[in-house]
């Protein structure tokens, strides 16, 4: 991608918000169905959307905790590349979070425990600092330019 003029593009904004989206909930899932489908016998929306999953006195929680703590950790790297500019990490981050946001309010009402909050704070700060990175090395990296000599 050229970054030379800025292009306000609707539409590949949303494409990668939709894709963002889509990667963080397969990632979620694989985290989840790692960690925490070795502990309960099915896995199903409730440890994804409910705020009453998420908690750090049992050791599913704590599964679910770490599946989202790693989903975050996955998601900084899609960060990378999908959205290449670490100007725009946060913004991503956040969108991601936001909707996460909207859809655990629509399945389960507002999220009322402490650890639910303090999860997806830490979640959305992992992604965007730990994806600022990562586009910041690669932005960083010289540009090779080979030279080709006349033979006059």
């Amino acid at each position: 991608m050229f970054y030379g003029a800025v292009v306000w593009d609707p539409w590949l904004i949303v494409a990668q918000i939709v894709c963002l989206q889509c990667l963080y909930y397969l990632t979620l899932g694989t985290f989840m169905w790692i960690l925490v489908g070795s502990r309960v016998s099915r896995v199903s929306l409730v440890y994804f959307f409910d705020f009453a999953s998420v908690s750090g006195s049992t050791v599913t929680g704590s599964c679910v905790i770490s599946s989202f703590i790693l989903t975050a950790l996955g998601g900084a790297f899609y960060l990378l590349y999908l959205i290449e500019r670490a100007k725009k990490c946060l913004d991503f981050s956040a969108t991601i979070y936001i909707v996460h946001l909207l859809i655990c309010i629509l399945y389960g009402g507002w999220p009322a425990s402490i650890t639910w909050w303090i999860v997806n704070a830490a979640g959305i700060a992992v992604m965007a600092l730990l994806g600022e990175y990562l586009c910041i090395r690669r932005e960083l990296h010289e540009i090779p330019i080979t030279r080709f000599r006349s033979s006059e």
